[in-house]
């Protein structure tokens, strides 16, 4: 008989955790700022209680799937990287068993490596592609690391990362192109956005596009409230740019975001002519945590 699940999406420098109803239905929600650099070494048991204590409380008999950073090296057990092409019942058998306070058992899923002439891996992005539930198609997972990856046949044959969200923060804080950024107020979003998107498109490239930041406002021509905007739209414009090339553009993009990330993402995959279906974060992993956790207790 099916069970009910107590997922957890354990991150770096957050947490989250769900109870899911044997039907699929995310019952409660808890989220902490407890990720894994917070926790002390041999302190994550006792961390799970703090995070998802009364989850368990509420369902004692759920299964319990931890998906995310508390698979590294530097995690709960470390859940060692299953190289792709990665099948869901590959990445299922891969997984690590760690053991709560009480000695209840409890799954640690591993991540994905790929080696296509550069080394890349990722950590927790999987359970969410694999929830998406395509056969063939190619999956977009912006963030400060965002990852593109193509599946086929239902398994994850390759993916990328690209450090747009990192690059983004580094430009707009800490480059001179910060000197002139202000915050933006009235249309300078979306006209930055416009104007970001349109540089992407222009030869030159990422670096000698992203000046225009700086010489634009110079020039009076753009308001240093677009500056932020353009910067973001530009990196973006030049992530689905590098996705194409190594992926082509002949198949629809299945988008997992929401908010600003949905909408700019959303914005800059129609600038490419680019078909995409939008997925939230939350439910492409809950989709995904179930499906790996059938396949652990099968």
């Amino acid at each position: 008989m099916p069970r009910p699940l107590i997922a957890l999406d354990w991150g770096t420098t957050r947490a989250r955790a769900f109870l899911i109803s044997a039907a699929g239905e995310v019952l409660e929600r808890r989220s902490a700022d407890q990720g894994i650099q917070s926790v002390p070494v041999g302190g994550f048991p006792a961390a799970f209680e703090t995070i998802a204590g009364e989850l368990r409380r509420a369902a004692p008999d759920a299964a319990i799937v931890l998906a995310g950073m508390v698979g590294s090296r530097n995690g709960w057990i470390e859940a060692h990287y299953v190289p792709c092409p990665a099948s869901p019942d590959a990445i299922a058998a891969a997984g690590m068993t760690a053991t709560l306070a009480d000695g209840t058992p409890a799954t640690i899923l591993p991540g994905l490596s790929c080696d296509e002439g550069a080394f890349d891996v990722m950590r927790g992005e999987e359970t969410l592609i694999v929830g998406l539930r395509i056969d063939d198609g190619i999956a977009c997972l912006p963030g400060t690391h965002s990852k593109w990856a193509l599946v086929e046949h239902g398994s994850i044959v390759r993916f990328a990362s690209f450090m747009t969200g990192e690059i983004y923060g580094l430009l707009r804080e800490h480059s001179i192109l910060s000197r002139l950024a202000e915050e933006p107020s009235g249309d300078d979003t979306p006209r930055g956005a416009a104007l970001g998107l349109a540089a992407a498109a222009r030869p030159g490239g990422l670096l000698n596009t992203a000046f225009a930041s700086r010489s634009e406002v110079l020039a009076g021509r753009m308001p240093g409230g677009a500056v932020g905007p353009y910067l973001s739209a530009l990196l973006v414009g030049h992530e689905i740019a590098g996705a194409q090339a190594l992926f082509g553009r002949g198949q629809r993009v299945h988008l997992v975001a929401d908010g600003v990330l949905a909408q700019s993402y959303g914005a800059a995959l129609a600038a490419a002519g680019l078909e995409a279906t939008l997925t939230t974060p939350e439910a492409a992993f809950v989709a995904g945590v179930r499906r790996l956790a059938e396949r652990v207790a099968a």
